[in-house]
C-alpha cells in the first residue's frame, strides 16, 4: 500500500507542487489543501482514518493528535515542510529539498531504550534558613521535606517536616538516588516541653533522597549542574527562579523513564592495559562525571549520563556509541537526504546540523525572516556533540558541498570544535563551518551570503564502522591524495619506531588493545597495521627504550590495511640444536654483557644463554651443579615396614 502525503499551503503562503512530488516520491500526493486544520479538517480526519498517512505540519500537531484520539486511531507522522522548505525568499525550485525531507521522514524510527526511575518524592533543601524554610513550607505537601542547617537558632517549631543541623560534605547519585554524607550531624529529638532538643553531633553522617533543592548559592555540588536530573539550583536572591525550582520539585513524584543514551561494548575499549593508561578521550570530555575507568575499560553510570554525545563522536574504537538515536540511522538519515535531493535534480546540497535550539531559529526565521536557502537541508539531532568527525566527512562523500553545525546552549563546544577541526583535516577547508549564532536572521543571512565548495563529483554512502566510513569516505573526497595530515590526538595515523633503540622485547604487541602491533611467530619481527591503530598511546607508554612514537595521518593507500613490517633482525642460531630463537643482537648483546660476571665465569654457563629453551634446560640437567638434582627420594614406606617395627619391639 502507497502512503499517503497530505500537503497544505498554509492559507496560500506557500508552493507546493504535489504532482512533482509524487514523483520524486514515489507516494500519493493529493492536491493541497489551504486550512488543513481548521475548514478542511474533514480531509484530515479521512486521511486519519485511512492510516499509512503523513501529515506535512507540525504546527498543530496538538488539532491532529485530539483529532485521531478522537476518531480511536493512532495519531498520524508529522513532517514539517512549511518552516524548513515552503516559507523562504529562495526563488529557486524548493521540490528537491522538500523530496529530501519527506524521504528522510520515512525511514523506520528506532524504538528508544530507557529504564525506570522510582522517586519517592524524598527531598534534601539546602540553603539559607529563610529561603530554605520558606520552601519546605511550599513543598511540605507534596514531597517528604528535609531542611539542612547550620545553627540550631533557625529551626522552627514545628514537625510538618524534618530539618537536621550539620555541614555537608559530599553528594553523589542522581535523580531518584542521591547519597550523601553529613558531618556535625543533628537530628531533632521528638517528646519534650520547651525548645526541640538536638541528638549529639557525629561525623560521618549518611543518608539517601531522591532530589536535592540547593538554594545555598554557592558552588554547586556536581559538574554540569544543569545536566544533573534531581538537582534543582536557584539563587536565593532571586525570588522567581526560587519559585520555579520549588514548582520543578513538586512534580518530581513517582515513576519517570530515564533514556539510555549511550552503548557500551566494553571489549573494544582502550583506556588502559597492564596498569597503564591509554585512551582518555571520553573521559576528557565527560561534562558530568558519568564515565569513570572501572579496571582496563571504563564504565557510564546510565543516571548520570545526561546524553551530549561528545564520548560517541570521539572514542576511537566504537566503544562507546550513541543509542538515542543509534548512530548507524545518523548515517542513513544524512546519506538518505543527500541522495533523494540529488535524484529530484537537486545540485550541491548544504547539509545544516541543529539541535532543538537550531529548530526553534529555523522557526522564527521562516516565519518572520528570509527562512532558509532553497539548496540547505536541515538536519535535526537530539545531541549536537554525537555528530562527530565521521558523520561531517560521510555527509560531504555523500553529496553535501559543505556542513554547517549550529550550537545550542548546552552545546559542549570544545568538544564540537575539536571534532570540526578533526573533520576539516580530512574533509577539507571550506566545507566544514561552525555557525555560533543566536539570531535566527544573521543565521539565515550567513546561509544566504556563503558560496559553498563544489561537492564531491562521484558521491558514495559507505556502510561499516564510524572508522571505516571516514576512510571511504576520505578516499572519495580525495582520490589522487596518499595521505592526509592530521591535527595532534586525531585517532587516526602511525606508530614510528626507532629501529636503533628497539630491542624487539614486543611488550608493545602484548598490550595494543587493537591488534594494530603484531609480531611473526617465526622470526624477529614487529609488524604494523595503521588502519586498525588508535593512536590510544598504550605501545609508547609501555616501551621500555621509548623507542615508539606517533605521526597523526589518515594513510589512504591499500597499504594502511595490510601488515607492514616496522623493524626486524636476523634471528640467533641455537648453538646445539641451530632452531631458531630470539635475535641476533640480543643474545650478543646479553652475552657481552655477561661475559666476566662472577655467575658465569665458566663458559658452559655462558654458552647456555645461546641455547633455545629445550636445549638450555637439557644442558642445566645433565650439569655437574643440576639445579633440579636433589638428594635422593626417600622410599616409601610400606605394610611390610610397619610389621617389622612392631616386631622390634
Amino acid at each position: 500500500m502507497t502512503k499517503t502525503l497530505i500537503t497544505c499551503t498554509c492559507l496560500g503562503t506557500q508552493t507546493i507542487d504535489t504532482e512533482s512530488l509524487a514523483h520524486t516520491t514515489g507516494l500519493d500526493v493529493p492536491p493541497p489543501c489551504e486550512a488543513l486544520c481548521t475548514r478542511q479538517i474533514d480531509v484530515a480526519a479521512k486521511a486519519v482514518a485511512a492510516g499509512d498517512t503523513i501529515f506535512c505540519c507540525t504546527q498543530e500537531a496538538r488539532v491532529f493528535e485530539d483529532l485521531a484520539g478522537d476518531l480511536g486511531h493512532p495519531a498520524p507522522p508529522l513532517l514539517d515542510l512549511r518552516d524548513r522548505a515552503g516559507w523562504t525568499q529562495d526563488q529557486r525550485p524548493t521540490l528537491p529539498k522538500m523530496s529530501a525531507l519527506v524521504a528522510e521522514a520515512q525511514l523506520p524510527a528506532e524504538p528508544g531504550k530507557s529504564i525506570d526511575v522510582l522517586s519517592e518524592g524524598l527531598c534534601l533543601i539546602l540553603g539559607p534558613a529563610d529561603v530554605a524554610l520558606a520552601a519546605a513550607e511550599d513543598l511540605k505537601d507534596y514531597l517528604g521535606v528535609t531542611v539542612l542547617l547550620s545553627d540550631a537558632a533557625d529551626v522552627p517549631d514545628t514537625r510538618a517536616f524534618d530539618v537536621v543541623l550539620g555541614k555537608l560534605r559530599r553528594a553523589q547519585g542522581a535523580f531518584g538516588g542521591f547519597s550523601v554524607v553529613i558531618d556535625a550531624l543533628q537530628t531533632v529529638q521528638p517528646g519534650g516541653r520547651g525548645a526541640l532538643t538536638f541528638t549529639d553531633p557525629r561525623d560521618g553522617g549518611k543518608s539517601e533522597c531522591d532530589i536535592i533543592l540547593d538554594l545555598r548559592g554557592e558552588q554547586p555540588l556536581f559538574p554540569a549542574p544543569e545536566k544533573r536530573e534531581g538537582y534543582l539550583r536557584a539563587d536565593p536572591s532571586h525570588a522567581p527562579s526560587v519559585a520555579r525550582a520549588v514548582r520543578e520539585a513538586s512534580h518530581m513524584v513517582g515513576t519517570f523513564e530515564k533514556p539510555l543514551y549511550v552503548r557500551v561494548e566494553p571489549t573494544l575499549c582502550a583506556h588502559s592495559r597492564a596498569e597503564q593508561t591509554g585512551c582518555t578521550r571520553c573521559l576528557d570530555l565527560c561534562p558530568t562525571g558519568a564515565i569513570v575507568p572501572n579496571g582496563d575499560v571504563v564504565q557510564i553510570d546510565p543516571m548520570i549520563c545526561a546524553g551530549c554525545g561528545a564520548c560517541s563522536a570521539a572514542c576511537p574504537s566504537g566503544a562507546v556509541s550513541y543509542d538515542a538515536p543509534p548512530v548507524g540511522l545518523t548515517f542513513r538519515r544524512v546519506q538518505t537526504l543527500a541522495k533523494a535531493y540529488l535524484d529530484a535534480g537537486g545540485t550541491a546540497p548544504r547539509l545544516l546540523v541543529h539541535d532543538s535550539f537550531g529548530a526553534e531559529m529555523i522557526r522564527l526565521a521562516a516565519r518572520y525572516g528570509s527562512g532558509l536557502p532553497a539548496d540547505v537541508i536541515p538536519l535535526e539531532i537530539a545531541a549536537l556533540g554525537a555528530f562527530g568527525h565521521a558523520e561531517i566527512v560521510a555527509a560531504l562523500a555523500a553529496g553535501f558541498a559543505d556542513v554547517t553545525l549550529v550550537p545550542g546552549p548546552s552545546t559542549d563546544r570544545a568538544a564540537v570544535q575539536a571534532q570540526i577541526a578533526l573533520a576539516q583535516a580530512i574533509g577539507g577547508e571550506g566545507r566544514v563551518s561552525f555557525a555560533d549564532l543566536t539570531d535566527p536572521d544573521l543565521l539565515s543571512q550567513s546561509l544566504f551570503d556563503a558560496a559553498p565548495p563544489a561537492p564531491v563529483s562521484t558521491p558514495v554512502r559507505p556502510m561499516g564502522t564510524r572508522r571505516q566510513i571516514t576512510r571511504q569516505a576520505a578516499r572519495a573526497l580525495h582520490p589522487d591524495t596518499d595521505t592526509l595530515p592530521l591535527p595532534e590526538g586525531a585517532p587516526y595515523g602511525a606508530v614510528l619506531v626507532d629501529t636503533d633503540a628497539c630491542t624487539l622485547c614486543l611488550s608493545c604487541v602484548s598490550l595494543c588493545p587493537a591488534g594494530a602491533l603484531g609480531d611473526n611467530p617465526d622470526k624477529p619481527q614487529l609488524r604494523f597495521q595503521e588502519d586498525a591503530c588508535l593512536q590510544c598511546g598504550l605501545c609508547a607508554s609501555v616501551c621500555p627504550e621509548d623507542a615508539i612514537t606517533y605521526a597523526p595521518r589518515l594513510d589512504l593507500t591499500e597499504a594502511a590495511l595490510r601488515q607492514e613490517v616496522l623493524n626486524e633482525e636476523e634471528p640467533f642460531a641455537c648453538v646445539e640444536c641451530g632452531a631458531l630463537f630470539g635475535s641476533k643482537s640480543a643474545i650478543d648483546r646479553i652475552t657481552e654483557k655477561l661475559t666476566g660476571h662472577s655467575m658465569f665465569s665458566d663458559p658452559a654457563r655462558l654458552r647456555m644463554i645461546q641455547m633455545c629453551d629445550d636445549c638450555r634446560v637439557n644442558a642445566q640437567f645433565h650439569s655437574d651443579d643440576n639445579p633440579f638434582a636433589g638428594k635422593e627420594r626417600p622410599r616409601p614406606r610400606t605394610t611390610d615396614d610397619y610389621f617389622s617395627d612392631r616386631k622390634d619391639h
